[in-house]
């Protein structure tokens, strides 16, 4: 085999980074995220698309079909984190799985707790966050932003994440009240290769507030499947 072949070769083997916003986020929301780990971002209904957002399912579809060849890397946030497990669980190219955040506690699937939650949780995040967190929700809009959450809610991410045999790191910050620590726990633990990874003084917007230490971990699961 030629030099040539074998860098085409060596670089076909490092998994890519594939990012994908939260509940209502769009690619700002990674941008300080990328500007240390690189990746690209794959927009979807409810998650920087305003348009009709179809069942699980249709979501995994849609972020598969944007994935592209070879190995890769899914970071999800937040709701998100359910679609890139869901690819996860089915689609051999995905060798690592970055979960921030992860959502859908069913303790949490009635509105009341869920907004009261979320409240106690942005009392907890940076102040200068605000401006560009609101400005993301309104590009794609409540519609589409309630559609997502009605979508998602009832999925069991921890049942699905028993079936996913990539190495998983679940990442939670430890002021979230989005994803307490038990079920970000929990999560680590369904997953036959999970482990839970939790920043002391973040709360839940993890890419905007902590990239550098995202950045680290997501470096890790390319450097470890890339040398396997």
């Amino acid at each position: 085999m030629s030099s040539t072949q074998d860098s085409a070769a060596e670089a076909a083997a490092v998994p890519r980074i594939v990012l994908v916003p939260g509940l209502g986020l769009d690619v700002r929301s990674s941008a300080r995220l990328r500007r240390r780990s690189g990746g690209t971002v794959v927009i979807l209904p409810g998650m920087g698309l305003r348009r009709s957002v179809g069942s699980l399912p249709e979501l995994a579809d849609e972020l598969r079909a944007g994935l592209g060849s070879g190995p890769v890397v899914l970071v999800g946030h937040s709701q998100s984190c359910q679609v890139v497990a869901a690819v996860a669980e089915r689609d051999p190219r995905v060798v690592g799985l970055l979960l921030l955040g992860p959502t859908t506690d069913p303790r949490m699937r009635r509105l009341t707790v869920l907004a009261a939650r979320w409240v106690r949780t942005a009392l907890r995040e940076p102040w200068w966050q605000l401006p560009l967190v609101l400005s993301q929700w309104l590009h794609t809009g409540p519609a589409a932003m309630t559609a997502l959450w009605r979508r998602l809610s009832d999925d069991r991410v921890d049942d699905r994440l028993r079936r996913v045999a990539v190495p998983v790191v679940v990442v939670r910050g430890e002021r979230d009240v989005l994803c307490p620590h038990d079920w970000a726990a929990h999560l680590a633990d369904c997953a036959p290769r999970g482990r839970l990874v939790e920043f002391p003084g973040a709360a839940h917007m993890t890419p905007q507030t902590h990239p550098a230490a995202v950045a680290e971990l997501i470096a890790g699961l390319v450097r470890s499947q890339a040398s396997s």
